[in-house]
């Protein structure tokens, strides 16, 4: 593949390293202006050269850009946390006129989490759900998006539909509702990423886990995505339909 890189931080310099393992070729990184690369460096979006895809690690707002620009028609794997939302509404639109494939996490193990995740809420009624992430110290947005889509993924279940995270306790003095769903995140060092779903019943507990080990199964997630996406149709893609 002919890629184009939308950010040039950790995670592109490791999408770099892979995709050249592979063969795929770097043609040119999206970037700030302030922002160098050993690439063709990009800074209008009317002027991108030929590529298979684009592959973004950026920043949402990049992102956005990218979304809401008619210049950019080629696929376009989505990487970025932070304003979901926003990002979904924007590739639904896009995804009319070119394939678009979004995840906040690109590990297919947390994909597969989320599906054991959804079974275990389905069968767990009765339980207290808690959910837990920890990531290094220069991530910018808290909670993960792992852990956003971890938190929507038991919320889609019918018996959570009306599920309240709390974000915070330490105001409050009253014994947990049922309803609550705790959330809480971690920031140190060099952690990859952890996410910790725990269910509390009476007198048991179970926890479902992933950790990360290198930010490599998000890059090569990322490529083997773009790898299917350019042979897709237009449409708006993720892990359950590519």
């Amino acid at each position: 593949m002919r890629i184009i890189l939308a950010g040039y931080g950790a995670m592109s310099k490791r999408v770099v390293a892979l995709a050249e393992e592979r063969g795929d070729e770097i043609v040119a990184c999206i970037v700030p202006e302030d922002q160098k690369t050993p690439y063709e460096t990009i800074h209008d979006l009317s002027n991108l050269p030929e590529a298979d895809v684009i592959i973004d690690f950026s920043h949402p707002n990049l992102t956005l850009e990218i979304l809401k620009d008619d210049n950019v028609t080629m696929p376009l794997v989505i990487a970025t946390t932070g304003k979901k939302e926003e990002i979904i509404e924007q590739a639904q639109i896009k995804g009319e006129k070119q394939a678009i494939f979004f995840s906040p996490n690109m590990s297919y193990g947390v994909h597969v989490l989320t599906k054991i995740v959804r079974l275990a809420t389905e069968l767990l009624e009765d339980y207290d759900i808690e959910l837990l992430e920890k990531h290094h110290n220069q991530k910018i947005d808290a909670p993960s998006g792992t852990l956003n889509l971890l938190l929507d993924t038991i919320k889609d279940v019918e018996s959570r539909k009306d599920a309240n995270p709390i974000y915070d306790r330490h105001n409050k003095d009253e014994k947990r509702d049922p309803k609550e769903i705790g959330i809480s995140a971690i920031r140190g060092g060099t952690i990859v990423g952890e996410h910790d779903v725990y269910y509390a019943g009476i007198d048991e507990e179970i926890t479902i886990s992933h950790r990360a080990q290198s930010k490599d199964i998000f890059a090569n997630g990322a490529l083997n995505a773009a790898s299917k996406l350019v042979n897709k149709e237009n449409g708006f893609y993720n892990f359950d339909n590519l």
